[in-house]
């Protein structure tokens, strides 16, 4: 089983990144290779709207930047766990811009349909795998801070992609590193890596 986790808060003592960590240890607890991505300070720039990439799906993004790197390591993963602070009620621009350029691992192609009308199939190399999500944010609510924002941005990818969200964690931490005293998040982090690596 390999795991990517990508780690999108700035700070590398994140709320995020801590529980992502755990995430790593328990899916490391039963034999799962884990590769960890940590996007602050990569170049990943927003996607040009060219759509040069749907040529065909065997077509990578054109721009010349770090997501050249990544795209390997999505593809061959077979499970994705996206960490991310909530930032102004919805996921940190970081990760939104590497989800934004995960269009060029989807090709969207048309057939004539029974009336003429083309209908629209959708390919994609990150159908099938496991998706896990975890999120931070300063207030004691998911609803009012945003977090369910985050929470249907994902749920909404999956589904299209055809993929599973195996769990989501998510809890409030504002201090950096806080998140660490919390008991309870960090053992449903840790059990989130194990489940996933369990491959269920």
């Amino acid at each position: 089983m390999k795991v990517v986790i990508i780690e999108s808060s700035p700070r590398q003592n994140g709320n995020s990144t801590i529980l992502a960590q755990e995430v790593a240890s328990g899916a490391r607890s039963l034999g799962a290779e884990v590769d960890i991505v940590h996007l602050h300070g990569m170049d990943i720039r927003p996607c040009f709207a060219c759509d040069a990439c749907q040529e065909s799906l065997e077509k990578d993004c054109i721009i010349d930047d770090d997501m050249r790197a990544l795209y390997p390591r999505l593809r061959s993963a077979d499970a994705i766990v996206y960490a991310t602070p909530i930032y102004w009620f919805t996921v940190s621009g970081q990760i939104k811009l590497l989800m934004d350029r995960c269009y060029s691992l989807t090709y969207m192609g048309a057939v004539p349909g029974e009336d003429g009308e083309p209908v629209y199939t959708v390919e994609t190399d990150l159908g099938g795998k496991k998706f896990g999500v975890v999120l931070t944010y300063g207030d004691v609510d998911p609803f009012v801070s945003g977090a369910v924002n985050a929470m249907r941005t994902f749920q909404d990818m999956a589904r299209y992609v055809g993929s599973e969200i195996v769990g989501i964690v998510y809890g409030s931490a504002v201090a950096p590193g806080e998140v660490a005293e919390n008991e309870s998040l960090m053992k449903q982090a840790y059990d989130l890596g194990r489940q996933i690596a369990a491959g269920v």
